[in-house]
């Protein structure tokens, strides 16, 4: 697969299966952070659950916001995808010794015994809708608990989710991928069901994680070969941070506090890890 946010409908079921893969977006990102390994495996997570948010974007300059604050050592992450297909992102602690080149992570150990996940949809000035859901974390993986949870908490909808991703030693992932089901009012309920036993028993992820992955494998994996493709939109890393927005946040601070800075600054965007230069103006 490459980086694309596929959706399709079956017209028989009517379930809608929705795919992202955003792999070398959490590679360019991890790499702008000089993430660890753990770290990047939970930044992969993080892209792959906002780039499956993202399917709901429909307004112009729209964006949807990812967030998990936990209380273990990562202590969260926030991720954003816009409408446009754009992806960006960051954990709370990038790197974690204790964890790092000893396998794959485990997520309550990682992100404690529970978490908070929130979900925002807003255009410039404005929130569209929002919800946060408290989610034990035990045996089941941990982000795609909390987007079921949105889903039904949130918004009353039937939905099940697999979140997959790994990185390797050198902290770059080697796969980030999501896959969602869902089940409207009017959709075949035994159909669902045998979707979401897929998901119960690790089956989904497990497809989901191979090398030869394929969006058409994914629907006969769900028993869903003539479901019809509905839209494919490429995925990738960009931020909108800029010299010019950095200038803007300097010139914003008091008058007493920028003439404590000396001429130049170095500005670091959270989002993305990039390093800005600019001169700090004190007239």
């Amino acid at each position: 697969m490459k980086d694309e946010l596929t959706i399709a409908l079956d017209a028989q079921t009517r379930l809608a299966v929705t795919a992202a893969d955003c792999t070398a977006a959490a590679g360019s990102l991890a790499r702008a952070h000089l993430s660890g390994p753990t770290a990047s495996h939970y930044l992969a997570q993080a892209l792959a659950g906002v780039a499956l948010l993202g399917s709901e974007c429909s307004e112009d300059d729209e964006t949807v916001t990812f967030r998990l604050d936990c209380p273990g050592p990562l202590e969260g992450f926030l991720a954003e995808a816009t409408v446009a297909g754009t992806l960006r992102g960051y954990t709370k602690k990038k790197i974690l010794d204790d964890f790092d080149g000893l396998g794959a992570p485990k997520d309550p150990v990682v992100l404690g015994a529970s978490g908070t996940f929130e979900v925002i949809r807003s255009v410039p000035g404005k929130i569209l809708g929002s919800g946060a859901v408290a989610v034990g974390i035990a045996k089941r993986q941990a982000v795609a608990s909390g987007l079921d949870a949105y889903f039904a908490q949130s918004l009353q909808r039937r939905v099940r989710t697999a979140v997959v991703s790994a990185a390797g030693d050198d902290g770059v992932p080697v796969y980030a991928r999501g896959l969602m089901v869902e089940c409207p009012p009017d959709g075949d309920a035994d159909a669902f069901a045998r979707a979401v036993e897929l998901f119960a028993s690790g089956a989904a992820a497990k497809a989901l994680s191979s090398a030869t992955v394929s969006f058409r494998a994914l629907l006969r994996k769900l028993g869903l070969p003539l479901a019809e493709i509905r839209s494919a939109k490429p995925l990738s890393f960009a931020c909108r941070c800029s010299a010019e927005r950095a200038s803007a946040m300097l010139a914003a601070l008091p008058p007493a506090e920028r003439a404590s800075l000396p001429s130049e600054v170095d500005v670091t965007c959270h989002m993305c890890g990039r390093t800005w230069t600019v001169g700090v103006a004190n007239g």
